[in-house]
């Protein structure tokens, strides 16, 4: 799903970390977000309307507000009117500059939330756009436990009670780090990017059969919780009756993969049995991990030593 934020919402997201003063246009803060871009207006000032996006946060920074402060009544008027033709979502007038009575009053009338902010306009557009960019985020949820394991981003996947919040619990003895639990839901933060946190709901806990619900946190301390952390690798575990009628290749030829969101995850699968250590197998799946992504395959080389070797017993 593609979520949508108002006004209001951003605003109380960010009130303290960009020093916001919601100075008029309350009866706007419905208003719906449509995109992260957030703009600086300088050419909407003077006519130039096709540069503004609507339903966009406009900063006016110390350049904007110095050549509105230079404009007669009249000129400055028709400026301010240029900037507000277009349906804004909310504008913040940045750097603690005085913000113009022409200024307000468009506000009120267009019903327009303004903004003040102490904050340099560079900054406070890069803390905004970020931040917008990760509340707009394209997401979906999915059924797993999410770790981070050797500092790789590590979903664990399969059928309920084939073993997921045990595999997890291992895991955090070993040192290892929770982000979710049962519920994961992941974020598409850029192109090729996503992100996987815990429902606020269910953040620090951790379900095991037979011993019910941890308080991760409570039991292991502050480290062994991620907030979130980047999907890098999936880890299925699959009852190894099934894993066999598969025929899975023992060389692992062919790296298998999930689209998620329109970005293919490396994905592994783990068959589940008595006697296997299974934090072992996932600590060691995140480390060949890490090598094929520096372009070490070990299948590859295994596969290229076996063919030298046949080469030389040909040739003697």
């Amino acid at each position: 799903m593609i979520p949508t934020i108002t006004v209001k919402q951003m605003f109380d997201a960010v009130e303290h970390t960009l020093a916001l003063v919601w100075v008029c246009g309350q009866g706007g803060g419905d208003k719906a977000l449509m995109g992260d871009t957030v703009q600086k207006p300088s050419l909407a000032l003077v006519g130039h309307l096709n540069f503004v996006h609507p339903n966009r946060v406009q900063v006016l920074g110390c350049a904007e507000m110095d050549y509105l402060a230079k404009l007669s009544t009249t000129r400055l008027s028709q400026a301010i009117d240029n900037l507000f033709s277009t349906e804004l979502a909310a504008v913040i007038v940045a750097n603690g500059e005085p913000v113009p009575q022409a200024l307000l009053a468009a506000s009120e009338r267009t019903g327009t939330p303004l903004f003040t902010s102490t904050q340099a306009s560079p900054e406070l557009m890069a803390l905004l756009s970020h931040y917008l960019s990760v509340a707009l985020a394209e997401s979906v949820t999915m059924h797993g436990v999410m770790m981070e394991v050797n500092g790789i981003g590590v979903m664990l996947t399969g059928a309920p009670a084939v073993g997921k919040s045990e595999l997890a619990l291992e895991l955090l003895t070993r040192g290892h780090r929770l982000v979710a639990d049962d519920v994961v839901e992941v974020y598409k933060v850029a192109p090729d990017t996503l992100s996987a946190e815990s429902p606020p709901l269910l953040q620090d806990f951790l379900e095991v059969r037979g011993i019910g619900i941890l308080n991760v946190r409570a039991l292991f301390g502050e480290l062994a919780i991620k907030l979130k952390k980047n999907l890098r690798l999936i880890v299925h575990l699959t009852p190894f009756e099934e894993f066999t009628e598969k025929n899975a290749s023992r060389l692992d030829m062919s790296e298998s993969n999930e689209l998620i969101l329109g970005v293919e995850i490396p994905k592994v699968f783990v068959p589940v049995a008595a006697g296997r250590s299974l934090a072992v197998l996932v600590e060691v799946a995140t480390r060949n991990h890490m090598l094929r992504q520096r372009g070490v395959n070990s299948v590859e080389d295994f596969i290229a030593r076996q063919q030298a070797a046949l080469r030389d017993e040909h040739l003697t």
